[in-house]
């Protein structure tokens, strides 16, 4: 955020100068110059982001008991406010973190450090943080997300190869319908020559036709 009082002559003359804090992003980048502006701070705290950002780079106090109602019912500002400023565990924030896929994930991973059972129905719903909660948190497989994963043919691939390292044959008819990701399945982990069903799919993608035509031709 360009800060146009900064550069002024007169900052004073210029409008809204009197209610500059007022402006979260602003008071928070003026603050960071300064290195300081308590004036500012029950406009900061109101932001989820600014106030996270204000507690981890100006206060430096740890925790910002006056700005966590409004940190915590963001997952995003509260996950990161939980790693970077608790440096642990944000009990009152965890109902909202809980339902976001991606740092209901994150805060397992990076806070918790263990799975964290009441947000797996949340997670699991979504196949991308479905599939990095099973192999960086589960660190295994994860039966009850599968219905999720398999319907997405990137992460079903990622899901076959590096968490159950095997075929995943309920996942197929989702994966063949990716041309991409078809290909690298029949390449990588089904291994036993042409993938007939999947062929009409991949054929549709010039580049991974000719990738798959490379590939059976060296069986």
């Amino acid at each position: 955020m360009m800060n146009l009082y900064e550069y002024h002559t007169n900052p004073e003359t210029l409008h809204g100068y009197k209610d500059r804090f007022k402006i979260p992003g602003f008071a928070y980048e003026e603050a960071k110059r300064t290195g300081n502006w308590t004036e500012a701070e029950p406009y900061i705290m109101k932001d989820p982001t600014y106030a996270y950002l204000y507690a981890r780079d100006i206060r430096k106090k740890g925790r910002w008991p006056e700005a966590e109602p409004y940190i915590m019912k963001d997952p995003y500002s509260a996950y990161w406010y939980a790693r970077y400023v608790i440096e642990g565990r944000f009990p009152e924030a965890e109902p909202y973190i809980m339902k976001d896929p991606e740092y209901a994930y994150e805060y397992a991973g990076g806070v918790m450090g263990n799975r964290w059972s009441e947000a797996e129905p949340y997670i699991m719903k979504d196949p991308k943080y479905a599939y990095f909660y099973a192999k960086y948190v589960i660190e295994d497989e994860w039966p009850e997300a599968e219905p999720y994963i398999m319907k997405d043919p990137k992460y079903a691939y990622f899901y076959a190869m590096y968490v159950m390292e095997r075929r995943w044959p309920e996942a197929e008819p989702y994966i063949m319908k990716s041309p991409e990701y078809a290909y690298m399945y029949a390449r990588d982990i089904r291994k036993k020559g042409r993938w007939p069903e999947a062929e009409p799919y991949i054929m549709k993608d010039p580049e991974s036709a000719s990738k798959y035509k490379a590939f059976i031709r060296t069986l």
